[in-house]
C-alpha cells in the first residue's frame, strides 16, 4: 500500500506532465505522422474535404462542432485534427447513407463560379474585380430568376441556386453561361463554370445542406471554364435532344458517391 511519502514530489510531477505534453505535441505535429493520418482519412467513407467552409457553414450541432474543431486547428494542423475530422466525416457519411439529414422535396442544386477569377483580381485590381462581379451578377442572376430558380447565396465570384424543375435549371445555367461570355472586362472575357445535381437537400434558415449539395459543388469544382457538368440525375430529367452531352470518364471525386456519373452539357 502506498503512503503519502511514496508520492512523487510536486516538482517531479510537474516535470513529468511537461514531458508528457511535449511528447504529445511532438507526435501531433510530426510531419510523417500527420501525412499518414491524412492518407488514412482519404480512404475513409465520406468526403475527405469535410471540414472546409462549404461543410461547416450550417447551424446543425454536427456542423457547429465541425466548425469549432476546424477553426481551433486551422493554424496548427496535426494528427488530432485529422482524427477528429475523420470521425465526423465517417459519422456524416453514415447518416447520409441512411437518409438522415435529407429534405422532403426534390430540387435541382446549381453552383457557378468564374474561371481563374482570383488571378484576374490580383492583376486587374480591386475596382476592376468589383466591376466584373457586378457584371457577372447581372448576367447570371436574372437567368436564374427567369427559370424559376432561387439564389440561395452568393459565394464570392459565384452563386448557389436551387430550382424545382431540372430542365429549367439547365436552361437557365446555359443562358447565364452565354451571358457571362459576352462580358468585356477591359479586354478580358470571363468564363463561367457550373455544376448541377438533383437531390433532396435539407433546408435550414434559408440555406441548404447535405450530400446532394456537396455533389453539385464538387461538380462545379471539376468543371473547366465555360463548361457545365451535370449528374446523371439531371440528365434523366431533361430533353436530351436539346443538348450535346458527353460523359466525363474517370469521374471519381471524394465526397461524390461512386454511382454518380458526370456529363458535359452544351446546347445543341
Amino acid at each position: 500500500m502506498s503512503s503519502p511519502d511514496d508520492a512523487p514530489p510536486p516538482r517531479r510531477t510537474a516535470r513529468l506532465r511537461q514531458l508528457a505534453g511535449s511528447a504529445a505535441r511532438t507526435v501531433n505535429d510530426h510531419a510523417t505522422v500527420v501525412a499518414a493520418a491524412r492518407y488514412l482519412r482519404e480512404r475513409l467513407p465520406g468526403d475527405s474535404r469535410y471540414g472546409d467552409p462549404l461543410s461547416t457553414a450550417g447551424s446543425t450541432p454536427t456542423q457547429s462542432v465541425l466548425r469549432r474543431l476546424s477553426e481551433a486547428t486551422a493554424e496548427r494542423p496535426g494528427v488530432l485534427r485529422e482524427v477528429g475530422l475523420g470521425a465526423l466525416q465517417v459519422w456524416q457519411a453514415a447518416s447520409e447513407a441512411q437518409g438522415r439529414g435529407r429534405g422532403d422535396h426534390e430540387l435541382t442544386i446549381a453552383f457557378t463560379d468564374l474561371e481563374r477569377f482570383s488571378t484576374y483580381a490580383l492583376e486587374a485590381g480591386d475596382d476592376a474585380a468589383v466591376d466584373l462581379l457586378r457584371a457577372a451578377g447581372e448576367a447570371i442572376e436574372p437567368a436564374i430568376r427567369d427559370g424559376g430558380g432561387e439564389v440561395v447565396k452568393r459565394l464570392g465570384d459565384g452563386v448557389m441556386a436551387v430550382f424545382r424543375d431540372p430542365a429549367a435549371a439547365l436552361e437557365s445555367v446555359c443562358v447565364a453561361s452565354s451571358a457571362v461570355e459576352a462580358i468585356d472586362a477591359g479586354g478580358y472575357r470571363p468564363r463561367m463554370r457550373a455544376g448541377l445535381h438533383v437531390g433532396r437537400p435539407r433546408r435550414l434558415a434559408g440555406d441548404y445542406f447535405g450530400v446532394d449539395v456537396n455533389i453539385a459543388a464538387r461538380l462545379a469544382d471539376e468543371a473547366a471554364g465555360g463548361e457545365i457538368l451535370v449528374s446523371d440525375s439531371v440528365l434523366a430529367n431533361v430533353d436530351a435532344g436539346r443538348y450535346r452531352t458527353k460523359r466525363k470518364r474517370w469521374f471519381r471525386v471524394r465526397g461524390v458517391p461512386r454511382d454518380v456519373s458526370a456529363y458535359r452539357v452544351q446546347p445543341a
